[in-house]
């Protein structure tokens, strides 16, 4: 008998009674079972729909915000102790973004296809990869308080490994909603049309060459790597030059050779070259910027064959040789200090462990290191020995700048949980504030001056214009809020470096006046510093002071020395050129020559400060290297 036959007769056989008080019995069992999901599972429900960052916060440790808005409020004191700058204004309320649109593509891992020519305003989801260890972490209970800050590791994201296991398979982008596209303004066009003017000369004259020389409408050669076109190449994509960035693109692919018996510069190479490529990759998605980055990522790597693991200024990198400059067996500080990022990034990309090692072990050893004077550090560091030479002399200038600026990026770019760097940055900040810093008469601009042997000079780099744009970055990421107090009152100076000049335009160095003296302003420059060569590290500040602030008087002085290089550098057959007289506005003496920093750097940082947009490289997903190439934050698995 078919089973469902037999149950209908078995029902058909009970009573009218018997049937309702089973009916009923089911009924109120269903009930049941719905009261009892819906009051069992919906905080269950609601915990896995909280956001990772509402997790983080529940745990949050106080004074270091893990989870920053792109314009911060106004900072408040750390502590009852910053009594360091009494005669400081206060910060102003920020001002908004007006629009906001899209995320920019950020690539983790190499896509399976091409995805050149999109424009600017597309976006896509974030590719997710892990950093892998070789064992488990243990968990950190290390905690550095500075100043009343308490910091401690970002919990939620992977610290770098010391050995990296084979990449995964990579993952195509999948696209995300689109957002509507933030207006170009008015000034950004300005910044365009700057970029092409010098773009023609480069096209015109130097093409495939390091660097124009723009009067003699020729080229110099550094490396004979294009340098040039390969510096530009992220800010033609951030601009949505997509024309441009083809023709550069198939120079790349068919003309850029790295099998060259050519010495190259260890750290320029990286920061430019290796930066530059692995910056296009991530925002272009294109794999061949990420082979060109492979391939000379690997012909660098014999410069940390040496004694003491310190690495060698040379690199051959047709020979696979390296060397030190022939005057001395040192390297420079900042130069072997400064180029984690990149080489951290390429072993996180690759799998190859072998360059985040040699370029971590650097680090590690610094760290280590005796001679320096309450953080900061001598510039000059021996490759045999190992050890620090020419001690007593501090600057935050050439040779030892980007040290302290790579200390804080690093440790944003690696998830905020190494403390030995994030040690060292602040400790570097306090020796800073306890020996460097003066103020100038009659203005009372504060100043990072220099110290050798015990003697203060009141000599300062533009190079040094950089540390306002990091300490605010700092701030952002949750350091204390005298970093910000400090970044405002530098970053005034800064611009005074450009305002108190005839030109309008900066030289490579100033001195700072310490006493009042009837006409005399609180810069003066030696003849033999009173030249600028297109520097970006003002205009750097700037665009982190504007994106972290909302103040519109940091777009304001962007825009007046924008004007003045178009005024004083601009050359009509097309680039820009160095001069050798900011004091000389009827003559500033043009060297005839555009570094390649000025389209790398200097005018990518016009157009973001420019820009409203804060997701225009977003600050919480991308930190910028030391030549203005963006890099992932890596995010969390």
């Amino acid at each position: 008998m078919d089973v469902c036959s037999w149950k209908q007769r078995k029902w058909k056989q009970l009573s009218r009674l018997q049937r309702s008080i089973i009916l009923f019995l089911f009924a109120f069992l269903a009930v049941c079972g719905v009261i009892s999901y819906t009051t069992m599972g919906e905080p269950w429900k609601s915990l896995t729909n909280k956001s990772l960052d509402d997790q983080r916060t529940e745990t949050e440790i106080p004074g270091l915000k893990l989870a920053n808005p792109a314009v911060l409020p106004a900072p408040q004191k750390a502590d009852g102790n910053l009594g360091d700058y009494p005669e400081l204004s206060p910060q102003k309320p920020p001002k908004p973004p007006h629009v906001r649109r899209g995320p920019s593509n950020l690539q983790n891992k190499p896509p399976q296809r091409d995805m050149r020519l999109k424009t600017r305003h597309d976006t896509s989801k974030v590719v997710e990869e892990p950093i892998q260890a070789d064992k488990e972490e243990k968990t950190e209970k290390s905690v550095i308080s500075w100043r009343g800050a308490v910091i401690e590791p970002d919990q939620s994201t992977e610290p770098p490994s010391s050995k990296i296991k084979e990449p995964e398979k990579p993952l195509s982008v999948e696209a995300e909603d689109q957002k509507e596209p933030v207006p170009v303004t008015e000034r950004q066009v300005a910044v365009i049309e700057a970029f092409r003017h010098a773009w023609k000369g480069y096209k015109d004259f130097a093409w495939g060459h390091d660097e124009l020389k723009p009067l003699s409408k020729s080229y110099s050669e550094w490396f004979g790597l294009g340098l040039t076109l390969i510096d530009a190449l992220d800010t033609m994509w951030i601009l949505g030059l997509k024309e441009e960035f083809e023709e550069a693109r198939k120079w790349v692919a068919n003309d850029l050779v790295f099998d060259k018996n050519v010495d190259v510069n260890l750290f320029e190479s990286t920061i430019r070259i290796l930066g530059g490529l692995l910056s296009t990759y991530h925002l272009s998605g294109d794999s061949l910027f990420l082979e060109k980055a492979k391939d000379i990522g690997n012909r660098l790597m014999p410069a940390f064959k040496t004694p003491s693991k310190i690495p060698y200024s040379d690199v051959n990198i047709g020979r696979g040789t390296a060397h030190p400059p022939r005057w001395t067996s040192d390297s420079t500080v900042a130069e072997v200090t400064s180029i984690q990022l990149e080489f951290r990034e390429l072993s996180r990309l690759t799998g190859d462990e072998k360059f985040q090692k040699a370029v971590d072990e650097v680090m590690k050893h610094v760290h280590t290191l005796s001679g320096k004077n309450d953080g900061l550090v001598p510039m000059f560091i021996n490759t045999n020995s190992g050890q620090f030479t020419h001690l007593g002399v501090y600057t935050l200038g050439a040779r030892a700048d980007s040290y302290y600026e790579y200390l804080l990026k690093q440790w944003i770019q690696g998830g905020k949980k190494e403390n030995e760097l994030l040690e060292d940055y602040m400790r570097a900040i306090e020796g800073v504030k306890k020996h460097l810093l003066q103020r100038s008469q009659p203005k009372k601009l504060t100043f990072v001056g220099e110290l050798a042997h015990g003697h203060f000079s009141a000599k300062m780099d533009h190079l040094v214009c950089f540390l306002p744009g990091t300490l605010a970055l700092g701030a952002h990421n949750g350091l204390t809020a005298d970093h910000m107090k400090l970044a405002e009152a530098l970053i005034e100076t800064c611009y005074q470096m450009y305002a108190q000049v005839e030109t309008g335009l900066s030289p490579e160095i100033v001195h700072f006046n310490l006493h009042a003296q009837k006409g005399h302003k609180d810069v003066e420059i030696k003849p033999a510093d009173r030249h600028n060569l297109l520097r970006p590290e003002t205009v750097e500040s700037l665009f982190y002071m504007y994106r972290f602030t909302g103040d519109k008087k940091y777009q304001d002085w962007g825009w007046e020395i924008l004007q003045n290089f178009n005024k004083y550098t601009r050359v009509p057959t097309g680039g820009y050129t160095s001069i050798n007289n900011v004091q000389n506005p009827s003559n500033p003496e043009p060297r005839d020559k555009m570094e390649s920093f000025f389209l790398g750097e200097t005018l990518k940082y016009m157009f973001l400060l420019f820009s409203d947009d804060i997701d225009l490289i977003n600050l919480d997903k991308y930190v910028f290297n030391t030549e203005a190439h963006p890099l992932p934050i890596w995010v969390p698995t």
